[in-house]
């Protein structure tokens, strides 16, 4: 029986564990046959989204990693919009309304408010966080 997932990441790229871990349970659901709808990044697991980050090249990239993820396995990224912005983690749109000089937004995620993350709640079977 395929069962469909959704994320909820509260930890940021590095520092801590949690979004690591994250990746993997992401991938070891999409290998297990199962759909992974969306990942919603909250609280300081908005850094995830940041286009600045820049391991070491020995490190692993997660921003990297949950970009190929999106596009190969067509998940969709979203950040939540205050969070973010309280954090810096900007888009090309908040960037422009906000008056801000850049924005900093990885390709691949888009910046959503919480009514995203209530939908996926009603309707994954499964919501994971992290």
């Amino acid at each position: 029986m395929s069962l469909t997932y959704a994320l909820v990441i509260n930890g940021p790229a590095y520092g801590t564990q949690a979004a690591r871990t994250a990746y993997g349970v992401a991938l070891a659901v999409i290998e297990g046959g199962h759909k992974l709808s969306q990942i919603f990044f909250y609280q300081d697991g908005v850094h995830n989204a940041s286009a600045l980050t820049a391991p070491a090249s020995d490190e692993f990239d997660l921003v990297a990693a949950w970009q190929t993820l999106a596009s190969v396995h067509q998940v969709e990224l979203h950040t939540c919009i205050a969070a973010a912005l309280r954090r810096g983690v900007v888009s090309d749109i908040e960037a422009s309304q906000e008056g801000l000089p850049a924005s900093n937004m990885a390709e691949g995620f888009t910046q959503s408010g919480l009514g995203v993350l209530a939908e996926s709640l009603l309707t994954a079977d499964r919501v994971l966080q992290f």
